[in-house]
């Protein structure tokens, strides 16, 4: 039994890692029925971001010499601005072009695993094929509870993903900026007749999501500190499989999406062999969806003609 509660909160650390990334991929899906698949690679983004600014600002190699507290204090919000910064960069120069002429979606989303590859071969030829660390922020502590341990690290973990979760539906269900999404994914060609910026509403969109795409990066490189350019290609994809399980589209189908993936990946690799981790959690995602083809919270969609 302890070793079952154990593997359960392992699979809260993988599910938050998991919810974070889906969270913005159902984001731009929920407003513009875009898949961005480069989102995976803006994970691994801001991963490296938090990697050159605690580098920068820590002591006593760092440009600052800060202490450890101060600097994951300023990391985390300078790796979210930063993150978002490039996920504005991308819907500016890649996506927003091709909207604005009518392309089919087809070729948004063509252009979206362009913007991934570019992302990780860039980092490759930038930054080269070695592995980077990201240095100690935060003081570790261990806490027993019967035969179960727990790091102060995992705590923090899930419970940002929590707060995230619960920040993120506040701010679409209960602000102007998340009804004027709402909005959008209604119908986006009324929107402007109604005053209502489109531009602005699509470049908060995608400024959100990265920027909660980074935080759970730099959460990533802090419980796995090794860094390397391909790392949020297949935890980005595992993340989309788990918000088109939970219902793409849907807050709330994203976040338990998430867990739930991580919850069937951690018991496979726990009781079966490791081998048999994705060919178990996909059969098993198959079944879900083949009940429910919308997802958990998914909604049938209708189109007018």
């Amino acid at each position: 039994m302890e070793f079952f509660l154990q593997q359960c909160i392992n699979a809260l650390q993988w599910g938050s890692f998991y919810a974070l990334i889906a969270l913005g991929y159902t984001l731009v899906y929920g407003v513009l029925r875009l898949i961005n698949f480069a989102h995976g690679d803006v994970f691994m983004v801001g991963a490296y971001l938090a990697f050159f600014i605690s580098a920068g600002l820590l002591a006593p190699d760092g440009l600052f010499g800060f202490s450890r507290e101060l600097t994951l204090i300023l990391t985390v919000p300078l790796t979210m601005i930063l993150t978002s910064l490039v996920g504005i960069t991308l819907e500016r120069i890649a996506y927003r072009p091709l909207m604005r002429k009518g392309a089919h979606r087809l070729y948004v989303v063509i252009t979206a695993l362009m913007c991934g590859l570019i992302l990780e071969n860039g980092n490759l030829a930038l930054l080269g094929a070695s592995r980077r660390t990201l240095p100690d922020l935060l003081d570790k502590a261990v806490y027993h509870i019967g035969g179960i341990a727990v790091t102060n690290l995992k705590l923090w973990v899930v419970l940002t993903a929590i707060l995230v979760f619960f920040a993120l539906h506040f701010a679409v269900t209960k602000t102007r900026m998340g009804m004027a999404m709402r909005a959008v994914s209604w119908d986006k060609f009324a929107l402007p007749l109604m005053g209502i910026p489109l531009d602005r509403v699509i470049v908060f969109t995608f400024m959100l999501g990265s920027a909660i795409a980074g935080l759970g990066g730099m959460l990533f490189a802090m419980s796995y500190p090794v860094l390397d350019p391909y790392m949020g290609a297949m935890t980005g994809w595992k993340a989309f499989i788990a918000a088109v399980v939970g219902g793409i589209g849907d807050i709330r189908g994203a976040f338990v999406g998430g867990f739930l993936l991580a919850f069937v990946e951690v018991m496979v690799a726990a009781f079966l062999p490791s081998s048999f981790r994705d060919l178990f959690a996909f059969s098993i995602l198959l079944l879900i969806l083949w009940h429910r083809p919308t997802g958990i919270f998914g909604k049938p969609l209708t189109a007018k003609i």
